[in-house]
């Protein structure tokens, strides 16, 4: 799909990648951009109009439906991440708060914004999803589960919505240089790059973009006879 003149809601977008996303979606000649936070005050970006959106909230859900029913690209941007692994003493409820925002809450808007994606004339959804989708050392446990559940969802909402014409979109990357990887001493890639590459690939009518070399690597790895990220047997 094209940008110029789109309606874009994104979630998530008082900081980050969904700041840069909606930055950029302005820059790209989009004719109105809605941007969600719980917060609508911690929105300070000119140009787009905010919304209460707990993407948790079922009521927030809705009524952000009902507002932004001109809408023709949803970006699914909010997430969360906590250390630590599955067998810590507090995983299970690690994992169940952190499902809730990275998969539930985006089935949720995706289920609610299909119709008016639709009604639009199919429009786009974009998925923030990762590299961890694929792999999982330990480290992000429950995030990486998280991830993987939402690349699976992603790839069936893509069969599903062909039907009404609607792009599904998977952004998958490694670090990148926001809040949520301040603690990590990593390379990390800038958020404006990452949008850069995850419109450049929407406006190309890809299925998915692999927004950094790392991520580009371990997804080739996938398709070697033993990924190369995995331990080598003799």
């Amino acid at each position: 799909m094209k940008i110029e003149n789109s309606v874009a809601l994104v979630t998530g977008a008082n900081r980050g990648i969904g700041l840069a996303f909606a930055r950029e979606l302005l820059d790209r000649g989009a004719r109105k951009v809605y941007v969600g936070a719980r917060d609508p005050a911690a929105i300070t970006q000119s140009g787009v109009q905010a919304l209460r959106l707990d993407v948790n909230n079922p009521e927030d859900v809705s009524a952000a439906a009902a507002l932004a029913s001109d809408v023709t690209l949803v970006v699914n941007n909010a997430g969360i991440a906590q250390a630590g692994g599955f067998l810590a003493a507090d995983s299970e409820e690690v994992a169940r708060r952190i499902f809730e925002t990275n998969f539930f809450a985006m089935l949720r808007m995706s289920k609610a914004f299909a119709p008016m994606l639709k009604a639009n004339g199919g429009g786009a959804l974009l998925n923030v999803l990762s590299v961890a989708s694929w792999v999982n050392g330990g480290d992000l446990a429950a995030y990486s589960a998280s991830k993987a559940a939402a690349w699976s969802l992603t790839n069936a909402l893509r069969h599903e919505l062909s039907a009404q014409k609607t792009q599904v979109l998977a952004l998958h990357m490694a670090y990148v240089d926001t809040d949520l990887t301040r603690g990590f001493d990593v390379p990390k890639t800038s958020p404006e790059d990452i949008v850069k590459r995850a419109l450049d690939g929407l406006e190309s009518n890809l299925d998915e973009v692999l927004a950094d070399e790392l991520t580009q690597q371990v997804k080739l790895g996938m398709t070697a006879p033993r990924p190369s990220y995995l331990p080598q047997v003799d």
